[in-house]
């Protein structure tokens, strides 16, 4: 059955000794070996590298070819069009449409993915003023990377982040954006490249705790499952990332917690009965709010926002970016990461557009424009 798939393996050996790409074939020959009429890859190329990717695609095509059904699912655009005779576009968690791929510009494909139409008009340029405008080279280097990276999961990045800049990422569901972030904090472990805050050089980052104690605070996009701890109070839940930077041999004193959260309760107007409630019971807007104080408590140089406004009312949107971009003007640098293009363009004094987990375009303040976005993540010229 392996033969078949052009693979020449010891089946007597056990399979977690073998890459992924080996893994993969050996669950698609499994398929066939119960005589499938139709398989279905969710996201199988997801943790493979090019030549494993094509290795993979020889096999789908030769499978079609003798007359099987493939349902292949991904986020990867170039993929979809290498692989695919007719694409269904998902929204929402419903079918947007079904289409010819010869027929399905990548342009339109995308806005069919995010809910715009795909006549709409050139979008309004998004231009700062001279008042703010920000001469290139004017703040320091707040971060760097050189190459950062890691197999099947993100290609290597080289990007800066400058004092007091908002650097945003763009891109679709599965771009990279997360991926990058996490192996800035720390949170997944990169196998290349280096980071760079200020004068020091760290490598990468082995676990969190390191990039805390190098100046970098990180807002999750699942609030609920790595952000906050549902059944500990408002108080208990702000004051963890300072707490671990400084060592459980180095409590807070009681007093200093209470101080740290009626502070950060009132500057971000964070809607709570009292710092005792438990933040469970929060709004998702004011479980943000907390989230955020939580590493502004900690006086970070580079805060990592991924996805802060999701599920959360448009004020307390609005609140939470007017506080940020105070805190920016003060000198802190940030990493802003959202699915909604006009917060990121009204946002961003730079932008970086990331498509299938790669950097594809960098854009400053007046060069940004939707529709130019649009044509970066989709992969065509504007």
């Amino acid at each position: 059955m392996l033969r078949e798939l052009e693979i020449d393996i010891d089946v007597s050996a056990p399979l977690s000794r073998y890459p992924l790409a080996i893994q993969q074939m050996v669950a698609i020959s499994r398929a066939l070996n119960i005589s499938s009429r139709v398989l279905v890859l969710d996201e199988p190329t997801s943790s493979l590298d090019e030549a494993e990717v094509q290795l993979l695609f020889r096999v789908l095509r030769r499978l079609r070819e003798q007359g099987m059904a493939i349902l292949f699912v991904t986020h990867f655009l170039d993929q979809t069009y290498a692989i695919s005779d007719r694409i269904t576009v998902m929204r929402n968690g419903e079918r947007e449409g079904e289409y010819a791929a010869a027929e399905l510009s990548r342009l339109a494909l995308v806005n069919k993915m995010i809910g715009k139409p795909a006549d709409a008009g050139e979008a309004d340029a998004v231009q700062a003023t001279a008042e703010e405008a920000r001469p290139e080279g004017a703040a320091s280097v707040v971060l760097e990377t050189r190459g950062l990276g890691r197999k099947g999961v993100l290609q290597p990045v080289t990007m800066q982040v400058r004092e007091g800049e908002v650097l945003g990422l763009a891109g679709l569901l599965g771009a990279g954006r997360t991926e990058l972030a996490r192996l800035l904090f720390g949170a997944d472990r990169a196998d290349k490249g280096d980071i760079v805050i200020g004068d020091k050089a760290y490598g990468t980052f082995a676990n969190p705790r390191q990039a805390i104690a190098a100046g970098i605070g990180f807002c999750s996009e699942d609030r609920k499952l790595e952000g906050a701890i549902l059944s500990l109070s408002v108080r208990e839940n702000l004051v963890l990332a300072l707490q671990a930077r400084q060592g459980m041999l180095r409590a807070i004193p009681m007093q200093r917690q209470r101080e740290l959260a009626e502070e950060y309760v009132k500057a971000l107007g964070i809607k709570t009965a009292s710092i005792e409630t438990p933040i469970g019971t929060l709004s998702g807007g004011n479980q943000q709010k907390v989230l955020l104080a939580r590493w502004l408590a900690t006086g970070p140089r580079l805060m990592i926002l991924d996805e802060p406004t999701r599920g959360i009312d448009v004020r307390a949107k609005q609140e939470i970016m007017d506080y940020v971009t105070t805190l920016c003007k003060r000198g802190m640098s940030l990493l802003f990461i959202s699915s909604e293009l006009p917060e990121v363009l009204r946002c961003s004094d730079r932008m970086i557009v990331m498509r299938d987990r790669v950097t594809c375009g960098e854009y400053l303040r007046g060069d940004l424009d939707e529709t130019t976005v649009l044509h970066a993540i989709a992969g065509e010229a504007a």
